[in-house]
C-alpha cells in the first residue's frame, strides 16, 4: 500500500494542475489570434511560429502572475511584440555586421608605419631620442625621464620639444 500524500503537496498539485488548466485554456483561445497578428507583422508564417513559442513559453514561465492581470491577453501580446523586435535588432546588427566589412589588416602598411617611425627616430640626437620615447611613448612624466637621463626635468621637456618638432617635419618630408 501506498502512502498517501502530504495534504499540502497535494493541495499544491492541484493549484498546479488548475494553472495548468487554465494556461491551457487561455492557450486555446489566444493561439490563432497571436498567430494571424504575427504573420502580419513578421510576413512570415516560420518567424510568426517561432515568436510565438516564445511568448506562451515566457507567458506560461510567469503564469501565477499573469493569470492574476485585467488583460493577460494583452501580456502576451506585448511579450509577443518585444521577442519580434529583439529579433528584429539582431537581424539588423547582423545585416550590418555582414555588409560593413571591418578595415583590412594590412600588414605591409604596418611595417611601413613602423620603418617610418625608427627612419624618423635614428635622425634624432640620441638625447632628443632618448627624451621623446620616455616622455611621449612610455609616458613617464619629465622628473623621472630626467632622473634616468642625468638630466633635469625642463631639459627633458625642452629635447621632447625639438625632438616632436623634428619627428613631424620628417614624417611631413616622408609623406611628399
Amino acid at each position: 500500500m501506498g502512502v498517501p500524500p502530504e495534504p499540502e503537496l497535494a493541495e499544491s498539485a492541484r493549484v498546479v494542475r488548475i494553472g495548468a488548466a487554465d494556461f491551457e485554456s487561455f492557450f486555446r483561445a489566444e493561439h490563432a489570434g497571436l498567430f494571424r497578428a504575427l504573420c502580419l507583422v513578421t510576413g512570415s508564417r516560420q518567424e510568426a511560429e517561432d515568436v510565438m513559442q516564445v511568448a506562451f513559453l515566457r507567458v506560461f514561465e510567469r503564469w501565477d502572475r499573469v493569470a492574476a492581470m485585467d488583460r493577460p491577453d494583452g501580456f502576451l501580446y506585448r511579450v509577443a511584440m518585444n521577442e519580434f523586435r529583439s529579433r528584429y535588432r539582431r537581424a539588423a546588427r547582423a545585416a550590418k555586421r555582414a555588409i560593413t566589412p571591418g578595415e583590412p589588416d594590412d600588414a605591409y602598411a604596418e611595417i611601413d608605419e613602423r620603418d617610418a617611425v625608427v627612419r624618423a627616430l635614428r635622425d634624432l640626437s640620441p638625447q632628443q631620442r632618448a627624451a621623446v620615447v620616455l616622455t611621449t611613448m612610455l609616458g613617464c612624466p619629465s622628473e623621472e625621464a630626467g632622473d634616468l637621463l642625468g638630466l633635469s626635468a625642463s631639459s627633458v621637456r625642452t629635447l621632447a620639444t625639438r625632438a616632436r618638432k623634428n619627428l613631424r617635419a620628417s614624417v611631413e618630408e616622408q609623406a611628399r
